[in-house]
């Protein structure tokens, strides 16, 4: 073998070994066959009615799809093909949860207010994009971007919950990355719009979920002077004031505590109340994403017991696109059992529809699949979230400046009433 011979010989065994390597990093290396056939005969096997708004039919061929392609996707790839299967389930309680992966987020949070994606929240090296708005992220203008989301977000209900969903996916690197939306997996290109309507670059890395720092953040809160959140809660998802200058109590209700912890909220609300001579009631589900809707029935209960409310005209129940699953539940018997009146946004998830979330853990990926166990008829008729008595919706001028524009609403609507 002559010396020509010998280095294309070598050459071509250091081909054969780095293409051995770079197809050993590209087969997944987790069993998707596995968790794909767990996937589904799990859904089909535990969700109360997996097909009531795609075929079965339908659902197969989807899935069959992506089965047939594991080869020639990623792992991330093949997640976000089972997001877009699991969409057309049409259920907001099964989904595709991300819990498991090691996520990575921009440091930003926004929401839409009057049409345009607000900053609400940045880190502080950025903290002057506060209030700005998001136009494009590596050049791709935010209504495609959004457009592209929202095909993939999980836990939609509605078109409500759709868009508060769009824009908390809007901010996961690998999710922009696997889109096609962003050049690199984690970093990227972020446009904004201030204030004065400047267009501002700015080029963000995305860190962790688990080990970011809320502190190194600034956010916009809202909120009205004449509700003073106490000191020393039990608990900062489940809290009541009083209003000042009126006779009425606002009830902060975020998420559940267990039920013999609510009783206990319960019995020193009812005394607050009795003891005040409390006449109106605003109950706040504008950040109620879910939990146990036979908690909040057990706050109603005790509501019920004081003498001193005005049950005719006298409470009201806040939500938003945000209130959730028992959130908006609870809304709905509210309504019923408190003679509530609805105020605010409709909410993200149906009254009528399947909810009772459950979940399993597929073996490989490791991937968190939700479903639902029940149905719940909470509304003679199928509506596409609970649609208010008053429709009230965050004005961002107000919003930028800290005051909560709902909330202004409701206390005016009180003292006009006494």
């Amino acid at each position: 073998m002559n010396t020509f011979q010998k280095k294309t010989t070598c050459l071509l065994i250091l081909f054969v070994s780095m293409l051995s390597t770079m197809l050993a990093q590209t087969p997944n290396k987790i069993d998707w066959k596995e968790d794909l056939q767990i996937y589904k005969a799990s859904l089909e096997d535990k969700h109360i009615d997996l097909y009531h708004s795609v075929t079965e039919e339908k659902f197969n061929a989807e899935w069959s799809k992506i089965y047939d392609s594991i080869g020639l996707l990623n792992d991330f790839e093949i997640t976000l093909k089972l997001m877009q299967l699991t969409r057309l389930i049409n259920d907001g309680h099964t989904a595709v949860s991300l819990r498991n992966y090691d996520i990575h987020d921009y440091p930003l949070k926004i929401k839409h207010i009057e049409n345009r994606w607000r900053v609400v929240k940045i880190n502080n090296t950025n903290k002057n994009l506060l209030k700005s708005t998001l136009v494009a992220i590596d050049g791709v203008p935010i209504d495609e971007v959004m457009s592209k989301i929202s095909k993939v977000a999980q836990f939609v209900e509605n078109e409500h919950s759709l868009l508060v969903r769009t824009g908390n996916y809007a901010t996961i690197s690998e999710l922009l990355y696997a889109l096609g939306i962003t050049k690199k997996s984690n970093s990227a290109t972020f446009t904004f719009q201030d204030i004065n309507h400047q267009s501002i670059d700015i080029r963000l890395d995305a860190l962790n979920q688990t080990t970011s720092n809320s502190d190194s953040f600034q956010e916009l809160v809202i909120g009205i002077p004449e509700i003073i959140k106490p000191e020393n809660l039990s608990f900062e998802y489940l809290w009541y004031a009083p209003i000042q200058n009126t006779n009425a109590v606002y009830i902060r209700f975020d998420s559940y505590p267990s039920f013999e912890k609510m009783q206990r909220f319960s019995e020193e609300l009812l005394g607050f109340i009795s003891k005040n001579k409390i006449e109106k009631i605003v109950i706040d589900m504008r950040n109620n994403g879910g939990g146990d809707l036979y908690v909040g029935i057990a706050l109603a209960y005790a509501l019920n017991l004081s003498d001193t409310v005005d049950w005719k005209q006298g409470v009201y129940v806040m939500t938003d696109a945000v209130t959730f699953s028992a959130g908006t539940s609870n809304s709905a018997l509210f309504k019923q059992l408190l003679n509530a009146k609805i105020i605010g946004q409709p909410t993200g998830s149906n009254p009528t529809g399947y909810q009772d979330m459950d979940q399993f853990e597929l073996p490989n990926s490791k991937l968190v699949i939700t479903y639902s166990k029940r149905r719940f008829n909470l509304s003679e008729t199928v509506t596409l979230g609970i649609y208010p008595d008053v429709i009230l919706n965050y004005n961002w001028k107000d919003y930028q400046n800290g005051l909560d524009t709902m909330l202004l609403w409701v206390i005016k609507d009180i003292k006009k009433k006494e």
